[in-house]
């Protein structure tokens, strides 16, 4: 089966706190969660039934075996995973707050720079899964290193050459990053390639000094699409002329990781269905965000970033149920 979404980034181990509202050295016990938001979104789309393929590197061990396994399980296309003889798979220590935000503190004794995903080889990349793809989704971590950054540039053109869209999601992890001073610029160059983009609310401040969606569309000037997400306050959107607010879902929240790759995952999955309509109809451009929202709230309800994804039947009830 064609691949219509190709992921490409991180995929990794949350190991995620049991303990709440605590410092990372007062944690006394972790469990350990799939995660990485770019194999979120290839899981999550493929549970919508929406085929996807994930691009990265993992290394040679136990940890690795485990997450392509997982990927396989899932039904996501495997077929652009390298693997590196020496460097780990990457795990990630995240502690929550009393009401579940996570905060991404610790890589462990590990250097950042020393895991597998920041080696991820340009020139090992399947050119034939861009041929009939439809969309290319990219995060910013990889731009911190530099093989992974040549393969993201690479993909990003041939996506350009095969008139695949590309969707970024901003996802600003400053303890990914060496050099901070070295994020802004790579950053923004990189989301002028992109046709659709999705940051919080938070990123966007930093990076654009406003949250309002319209206002970044006009400093990118050749971004279509801007998806700007604000947690429990919802999400603001500009996709094309339309520009709205879609409120969030009130529900019993667990743990909020990965609901935004989820929100994502649900975006593309209506994107996809839909196509240029989303950016020409204001009524088609709202439903899209409220099917999203749908699906990353839902994935809160759940601990683990992967585990807690809906499928399409509990998304449609969830929406014929709900009450705002």
């Amino acid at each position: 089966m064609t691949s219509l979404i190709l992921c490409l980034g991180e995929i990794l181990f949350d190991l995620l706190a049991d303990q709440n509202d605590r410092e990372i050295t007062q944690v006394t016990s972790w469990t350990s969660y799939p995660g990485g938001a770019p194999a979120n979104v290839a899981c999550a789309l493929v549970k919508l039934g929406t085929p996807s393929a994930f691009m990265g590197c993992v290394g040679e061990d136990k940890q690795g075996d485990t997450l392509i396994d997982l990927l396989k399980t899932t039904g996501v296309d495997i077929t652009g995973i390298q693997r590196h003889q020496t460097a780990p798979t990457r795990q990630v220590y995240v502690t929550r707050s009393k009401n579940g935000e996570r905060h991404f503190a610790s890589f462990g004794e590990t250097p950042t720079t020393e895991f597998a995903d920041t080696r991820l080889v340009a020139d090992n990349l399947p050119n034939f899964l861009f041929r009939d793809a439809k969309i290319l989704v990219l995060g910013t971590l990889g731009l911190a290193y530099p093989d992974t950054r040549q393969a993201m540039y690479r993909a990003i053109k041939l996506a350009k050459e095969n008139q695949v869209k590309v969707l970024i999601d901003l996802n600003w992890r400053p303890v990914f990053w060496e050099n901070l001073e070295d994020a802004p610029p790579l950053i923004l160059e990189m989301l002028r390639c992109a046709d659709t983009i999705k940051c919080s609310d938070d990123e966007a401040k930093w990076l654009f000094n406003t949250d309002r969606p319209q206002e970044i569309q006009q400093q990118l000037k050749t971004v279509k699409g801007v998806l700007v997400t604000k947690g429990e306050k919802g999400c603001q959107y500009c996709l094309g002329e339309n520009l709205g607010q879609v409120d969030s879902f009130k529900v019993a929240t667990v743990d909020t990781t990965g609901a935004g790759d989820s929100f994502l995952a649900g975006f593309i999955h209506q994107y996809l269905k839909q196509d240029e309509k989303i950016f020409l109809s204001e009524q088609i451009a709202k439903e899209i965000v409220i099917y999203a929202s749908a699906v990353g709230a839902l994935t809160t309800t759940k601990p683990g970033a992967i585990a807690s994804q809906p499928n399409p039947q509990e998304v449609q009830t969830f929406l014929a149920n709900y009450q705002h």
